[in-house]
């Protein structure tokens, strides 16, 4: 969960603002407003900081597991990778979807 959240804390200051979850949400497709970005933050901001930190961002994690249409979430995502929709992720499409959330990746690690 740590490597998740230093996805989404692109600045590395231990917090996710708005914009740094607007970034990664459309990275993966998705096109928020900030009003819906603010929901979501707001939805596990225990300390009223308008930002979500590394124990809050655990337990956005935890409700997320918990909820039923967790099968769903994972076959979106799933198909977030697999670009060419053929039901595999090939080499290519993981390093397409890596990218766009600023990671850089080897061949050897994608591999």
């Amino acid at each position: 969960f740590k490597e998740a959240f230093s996805l989404f804390d692109k600045d590395g200051d231990g917090c996710i603002t708005t914009k740094e979850l607007g970034t990664v949400m459309r990275s993966l497709g998705q096109n928020p407003t900030e009003a819906e970005l603010q929901d979501m933050i707001n939805e596990v901001d225990a300390d009223g900081s308008g930002t979500i930190d590394f124990p809050e961002f655990l337990n956005l994690m935890a409700r997320k597991m918990k909820d039923t249409d967790s099968e769903e979430e994972l076959k979106e995502a799933f198909r977030v990778f697999d670009k060419d929709q053929n039901g595999f992720i090939s080499a290519a499409e993981l390093r397409h979807v890596m990218t766009n959330l600023g990671e850089k990746l080897t061949d050897e690690e994608v591999d």
